[in-house]
């Protein structure tokens, strides 16, 4: 199966794409991160130019990997409206692009992506990004932390769907 993580953002959207090879193993052989990244847009462009271009390119990752669920973070919390309504902006044309491509999707909470990666659901960010490098032997922890965060946003939706 080809899971598709995404943390939505106008700035910056990141993604992850992991192959879990058998739905019965959770151990860390089964599973296989293909790529990871981010869409990342510049400041410059107007609101519908960024989100034109988070479609584009999300659309491009689909088409390339085929996925067969795409797991987005939902928005759970947020300290002010003015960074709400954008990300909230990204996931729609997230789910839309996803929709359009027939590609079914799954949200999780930033709680419960920390407790499924790392057994806790106040892990830091930090700890999320560790646990990550580890799993998958990577050389380092993914750059930019949306990637980081996309990759264990994949992750742990393989854990919650064999809970």
């Amino acid at each position: 199966m080809i899971i598709l993580g995404i943390d939505p953002g106008t700035a910056t959207t990141g993604y992850g794409v992991v192959r879990e090879k058998s739905p019965s193993r959770k151990t860390k052989d089964n599973f296989q991160c293909l790529e990871y990244g981010a869409i990342i847009t510049k400041p410059t462009f107007a609101a519908a130019e960024r989100l034109r271009q988070i479609n584009n390119s999300l659309d491009k990752i689909i088409r390339k990997y085929r996925p067969e669920i795409l797991v987005v973070e939902n928005i759970f919390f947020f300290k002010n409206l003015k960074t709400a309504m954008p990300v909230s902006q990204a996931k729609g044309v997230i789910l839309l692009t996803a929709a359009k491509k027939n590609v079914p999707v799954f949200e999780l909470s930033p709680p419960q992506i920390k407790l499924l990666v790392t057994g806790s659901g106040k892990a830091e960010k930090i700890d999320v990004q560790k646990k990550i490098k580890s799993f998958f032997n990577l050389k380092e922890i993914p750059k930019p932390d949306d990637a980081a965060d996309a990759l264990a946003i994949a992750l742990a939706y393989s854990f919650v769907r064999k809970a």
